[in-house]
């Protein structure tokens, strides 16, 4: 809402007045790290050792300090310190999902890349999720703006979070951490480090948490069965660093995490039926059919979704489970005239995610406990850099080369209420008013009155059929038998439906994709003049992807279906109603193509692409004190594949819905989705102070073919998301000359910190981001594909999870206590959002309104900080908010009639139900911490 906007700006302006974000000191000392007097620090960005206020891109860096002060475990609380940068988590843990300047890769759908890639210790990791795990004792994290690829060894396209944890050092030295908090919470750590011979030094450090979970599970009654959400989970590091001599460094870090737990739960957010109402508004029907089905099936709705209170299958835990483990080496030797810098990595990760599907107490779908997701990577960086012509230029080349195989087991099942559910769901209706009452939606739900009510819809599409037949100008008889045969067909259709049994679905489906990527790069920076630098970087990408699947699945009664005339009806417009019906048995007895007539398919499929990508950056320094910096970057996603039966041989263009027919091993190439590319142009002023520095940045990025992956309520729907600069056709499409960016971010950035006085620090930054789609878009890059129906509140407006202003602020003050070494903490962060919509398809019932969360920490430290006793709240005005909000799995009479938006284009009424993944609640306790 406007007003709330304008209370973040005025608060945001305010905060900065006093100095505000992201610049924190990596200092090796502790307590340097918040009383330093210097507020420039040093980064390694560009791959090379300089400080912030002289590298020529926008990127925040956050310290150990800032990190621990905060309470960050993981990336995602990063959130609270870079204004730009909005982390989440979804229906696991193990996909999360990273935007900055309100672009990133949304959804639990393995087949994508994200935007924002995540690097730890100059090893790419391939999914977000990655950075969602325990990152023990780090150095740093850099968080890179815009399009990246000339520096890193994987490219980016909406910018990188670089994570570099704490080296192996030549002093003895550790730490011990113990934590507890509500919700039964403790979080253990250690690190232990120092030499065990010239030139050698080992560390070895760990993380183990447990908590209770954030949700209650209860049974129908109220009472409590369990909880979910919850956190049980370890990970441990060793590192090596062998130093033979001064050119010569070689460092080897072996990691493993380990997660066994229950996430991720969803609350019902929005449960009514509404109607349009005259004059604009919308009323609320006395009851929601769809409700009042799930009622009879045992699904309870909370009033208030913050309560935590969640109901679901007994039996259908959520569980998530993770292994993740991997080494790597790092060689770096110093030629002389050169450093040669190698980084070897491989990775093995893997999740299983299973449970209830359908986030209620019926049993409509779930995933059986075979459901798991692996990917194993191999990656090899090299680099070579130094300075030529008297060093008027400094170099770097560089090789990249990955290969990586994703394997994905994903079963999705029928569970016991699932053909009543859809039977029942068919026969309500999807008019204005339900054909049925509350109460006998919730017979058929349980099964007391669905054999009944599907007798009765029967003769009552035959009387109607039997009607507008004679009406026609049939003769009584025919009439009479074409229309008892038609509705003869529907009532068979429902009872088959009605009766699917129970674990019917998907008994081992794999999904296979081997990833090959090779590239070279280059940057360099010319030193036109002494304050005069102008930097060139290019790459080119070769991506080629492999993708072949097996499926088992023995849903029987979509193959009878569609070898009955319920195709036939479906496509006889003439029919009206009924043929609706025989679509929506088709629709919800084949869901997601799931069918015995998979098993026979092979589906095998290749992809290659090659891009050439880089960057050119003018900066200046016309004092010591101030760089200005205008820059282009020209940035590259790989394509792939969708990941998700449920689309396969849905192309945009089809005049029959893809469920209608068996499917072919033609039908593989709609699981195809083309490269994300971005033209980024950026112009910047820094300015540093010894006391005090500022950093501006003006940003304007444009996308075409942005990889957009929504969930529809059915399935994962992957578009290429394009705009058109002349009017869309009937059709909803234009030709490929016309087809433009898609998705436009831009806006400023601002990040201040000061340091006014010994032991006090403030930082704060503010980001206005305006993530926009054009006002005509296209589903391809070509213009051919329209825009997928489910998306059609995209056009000109803000993207999902982008708000348009972000402020953040913080303030450390650690003063001394006497003169025998004793100090104080006392700190505050916070960030504040406006208005956002959480859904990728921006229907409105999943807007978030704007809101603040705040973190505080206060404690006792000792000299040196050799120990700490500190009291820490995070979310300490237990802020009520959701990451992220979902329409319920199947939960709407029909797709038209899922929204209030929908009403512009006469829906009559909309039903359906969202769940949203909240974030979580106020948590607060006490950490002791000890050094030597």
């Amino acid at each position: 809402m406007m007003h709330k906007s304008l209370w973040l700006l005025s608060a945001g302006a305010v905060a900065l007045v006093g100095a505000m974000p992201l610049a924190h000191a990596q200092d090796a000392a502790p307590q340097a790290a918040v009383d330093t007097e210097s507020v420039d620090i040093i980064v390694t960005a560009t791959r090379r050792a300089s400080p912030l206020s002289d590298v020529p891109i926008a990127v925040s860096a956050v310290g150990q300090q800032a990190m621990q002060n905060s309470g960050a475990n993981d990336i995602r609380a990063l959130n609270q310190l870079a204004p730009s940068l909005l982390v989440s988590s979804t229906g696991t843990e193990a996909n999360g999902s990273a935007r900055i300047r309100g672009i990133g890769t949304v959804g639990d759908n393995p087949g994508l890349e994200s935007s924002v890639a995540v690097f730890i210790d100059g090893v790419y990791r391939s999914r977000t999720g990655a950075g969602l795990n325990d990152l023990g004792e780090i150095e740093r994290v850099e968080v890179l703006r815009g399009p990246q690829g000339t520096l890193f060894g994987r490219n980016a396209s909406a910018g990188l979070i670089n994570i570099v944890s704490k080296a192996p050092e030549f002093t003895l030295g550790g730490m011990a951490e113990a934590t507890y908090g509500n919700y039964d919470y403790w979080r253990l750590a250690g690190r232990i480090t120092g030499p065990i011979a010239k030139g050698i030094a080992l560390s070895l450090d760990g993380v183990w948490s447990k908590r209770d979970g954030f949700y209650d599970l209860v049974d129908t009654s109220g009472n409590k069965v369990g909880d979910t959400n919850d956190r049980d989970r370890y990970f441990l590091r060793g590192q090596a660093l062998i130093e033979p001599s001064d050119a010569l460094s070689i460092r080897l870090i072996g990691d493993y995490t380990n997660r066994d737990e229950s996430c991720c739960g969803a609350a019902y957010v929005e449960t009514r039926e509404r109607r349009p109402a005259t004059g604009g508004g919308y009323s609320t029907a006395p009851f929601n059919r769809i409700g009042a089905i799930l009622a009879g099936q045992g699904s309870i709705f909370p009033a208030d979704p913050y309560d935590r209170e969640l109901t679901i299958t007994e039996g259908r835990d959520y569980v998530s489970k993770l292994k993740d483990w991997g080494v790597s080496g790092e060689i770096n030797y110093d030629l002389g005239g050169a450093k040669l810098t190698s980084i070897t990595a491989y990775r093995d990760y893997k999740s299983r995610d299973y449970g209830d599907y359908d986030y209620s107490g019926a049993d409509l779908l779930y995933r059986d406990p075979n459901t798991y997701r692996q990917f194993k990577t191999f990656t090899q960086e090299l680099r070579a850099q130094g300075s030529a012509f008297n060093e008027a230029l400094d170099w770097l080349v560089g090789g990249y080369y990955a290969n990586e195989k994703l394997t994905l087991e994903d079963n999705i099942r029928f569970g016991a209420d699932y053909g009543r559910f859809a039977a029942c769901r068919l026969m309500a209706g999807a008019g204005v008013n339900s054909n049925f009452t509350a109460a006998q939606l919730a017979a058929c739900g349980s099964g007391l009155a669905t054999s009944a009510l599907i007798g009765g819809t029967q003769a009552n599409l035959n009387a109607g059929l039997t009607a507008a037949l004679i009406n026609a100008g049939l003769p009584a008889g025919v009439a009479a038998a074409q229309a008892g045969a038609i509705s003869t067909g529907l009532g068979n259709g429902l009872r088959a439906l009605a009766a699917i049994p129970e674990g019917t679905g998907d008994v081992a489906s794999i999904y296979r994709q081997k990833s090959e990527n090779w590239a070279l790069f280059t940057h360099n920076i010319i030193h036109i003049t002494k304050r005069l630098d102008l930097t060139l970087g290019l790459r080119y990408t070769h991506e080629s992807k492999k993708f072949s699947s097996d499926f088992n699945n023995n849903n029987a009664t979509c193959a009878a279906l569609q070898a009955s005339s319920l195709p036939t009806l479906a496509t006889n417009a003439s029919l009206g109603s009924a043929a609706a019906l025989a679509g929506g048995i088709l629709t919800l007895g084949c869901l997601g193509n799931g069918s015995t007539t998979l098993n026979a398919l092979d589906l095998n499929d290749k992809i290659s692409d090659g891009e050439f990508s880089g960057t050119a950056v003018l900066s200046w320094k016309p004092i010591d004190e101030m760089l200005v910096y205008g820059s282009y970057s020209k940035g590259y996603k790989a394509g792939g594949f969708n990941l998700d039966r449920f689309q396969l041989g849905s192309t945009g263009l089809n005049t029959v819905p893809a469920v209608y027919a068996p499917r072919t091993n033609a039908d593989v190439t709609s699981l195809r989705f083309a490269a994300e590319k971005v033209d980024a142009f950026e112009i910047g002023f820094k300015y540093t102070q010894p006391k005090w520095s500022a950093n501006i940045a003006a940003f304007r990025q444009e996308f075409k073919n942005f990889q957009l992956n929504t969930f529809n309520g059915t399935s994962f729907v992957v578009q290429n998301i394009n705009g058109c600069d002349s009017a869309l056709s009937a059709a909803r499409t234009c030709d490929s000359g016309d087809v433009g960016p898609g998705l436009i971010s831009q806006g400023v950035e601002l990040e201040l910190t000061a340091s006014p006085v010994r032991h006090f620090r403030l930082t704060g930054g503010l980001t206005y981001a305006r993530a926009k789609f054009a006002k005509r878009l296209v589903g391809s890059g070509d213009g051919s594909v329209p825009l997928d129906p489910a998306l059609f509140l995209l056009p000109g407006s803000i993207n999902s999870n982008a708000p348009q202003l972000v402020t953040t602020a913080s303030m450390a003050w650690t003063p001394d206590i006497g003169s025998n070494g004793l100090s104080a903490l006392f700190y505050i962060d916070g960030r504040m959002m406006s208005d956002y919509n959480t859904g990728s398809d921006l229907f409105p019932e999943k807007a978030q309104d704007g809101f603040a969360v705040f973190n505080a920490r206060v404690g006792l430290r000792g000299k040196d900080q050799r120990w700490a006793v500190e009291f820490w709240g995070q979310n300490i005005f237990n802020q009520d908010y959701t990451q992220v909000a979902f329409s319920s799995p199947l939960q709407s009479s029909s797709p038209a009639t899922s929204t209030t938006g929908q009403f512009a284009q006469g829906a009559p009424m909309a039903n359906q139900l969202i769940s949203a993944y909240l974030a979580e609640p106020r948590t607060y306790g006490i950490t002791l911490r000890g050094r030597f």
